[in-house]
């Protein structure tokens, strides 16, 4: 199961609170996303972590996130069933909006 976002934020500490806030919506969707949400986040901010102290004048942050988990058993029934697959992306930049 995967999902992917994009966000934007005017400081380093928004968008990791924005980050989470989105991550909730999936694990919400997707409850299996539950497993990997301690590992997302922790990606998610060390690469917003990796960012200049603050942003140039003008400019945010966008943060996009991707991620999947695959288990063994029936897909539609048991998310308590091992994970055999899993990957958590993510990126962060300094943009300058276009007016």
């Amino acid at each position: 199961m995967s999902y992917s976002f994009n966000v934007k934020a005017a400081s380093k500490d928004e968008a990791k609170a924005v980050v989470a806030a989105e991550f909730d919506k999936v694990v919400s969707q997707q409850p299996i996303h539950a497993r990997d949400k301690a590992a997302a986040l922790a990606n998610a901010n060390a690469v917003i972590d990796l960012l200049a102290p603050e942003a140039p004048e003008g400019h945010m942050i966008a943060v996009a996130c991707n991620g999947y988990v695959g288990w063994r058993g029936d897909t539609t029934a048991d998310y308590s069933n091992p994970l055999n697959s899993a990957s958590v992306s993510a990126n962060a930049s300094y943009f300058k909006p276009v007016a």
